[in-house]
């Protein structure tokens, strides 16, 4: 077994006994369930609504806490000193992340159709793709927190409190009809109000909105290599 796949099978293994972890899949499920039972036969909004909060809490939660924790603890600095090197750490923990947020949204889609007979994704290859571009933006803003945060702890609670605002504005709280005028457009620009509009879109059979995606898109540029610069190993 190489480094890198031993670093992988420890990596999954502390991932998956994270409390954090069974966390972000239990509420994004719970909001289905509660309110699932209310949604008319053939619904798209609620699925593609908890399948947005499962990825804004895995990119926004675990992966800015995870690192920063590292950090905090000087894991980053005592791994620069041995083959496996902090890159290839941080390389895996976004995967692994990315992993289990697909696997917690694919949950939630099974939960969806069979349990509460919610719509068949419409168009699974853009949805797929989507959730891709989606989910790399809102980790590039995780990791951003992680570049920045000075502990673990420090990073979950800037995580949550940025959390909690993006879900207002993306209309995961409360219908964006529901919202005055200048949020609602405020929040289909944020990363999660693109993500839960894009994954709807994909979900209903809509066509695909290229504003949306070059929004993420930028996101993920823009953010992403803004964390790379900021980012400290120590």
């Amino acid at each position: 077994m190489t480094g890198f796949s031993r670093l992988t099978r420890v990596e999954a293994k502390l991932l998956l006994r994270d409390p954090g972890a069974l966390f972000s899949m239990i509420i994004p499920l719970f909001i289905l369930v509660v309110f699932g039972s209310g949604a008319s036969r053939g619904d798209t909004v609620l699925p593609s609504m908890a399948m947005t909060i499962g990825v804004g809490l895995v990119g926004l939660y675990m992966v800015p806490t995870a690192l920063a924790t590292y950090r905090e603890r000087g894991i980053l600095r005592r791994m620069s000193t041995t083959p496996v090197s902090p890159g290839a750490l941080l390389s895996v923990q976004l995967v692994l992340q990315l992993l289990y947020a697909a696997l917690a949204s694919a949950l939630l889609v099974a939960v969806s159709v069979l349990i509460f007979q919610a719509a068949q994704p419409a168009r699974l290859v853009a949805m797929t793709a989507t959730f891709l571009l989606g989910t790399t933006a809102v980790f590039a803003i995780g990791l951003l927190i992680a570049s920045i945060a000075t502990s673990g702890r420090a990073a979950n609670g800037v995580g949550v409190l940025l959390y909690f605002p993006l879900a207002f504005l993306g209309g995961l709280m409360q219908p964006k009809e529901a919202m005055p005028e200048l949020l609602a457009t405020i929040g289909e620009f944020t990363p999660l109000g693109l993500f839960r509009q894009a994954i709807h879109d994909a979900w209903s059979g809509a066509a695909t909105q290229p504003i949306l995606l070059a929004t993420m898109a930028a996101y993920a540029l823009v953010v992403g290599l803004v964390a790379a610069r900021f980012f400290r190993w120590e």
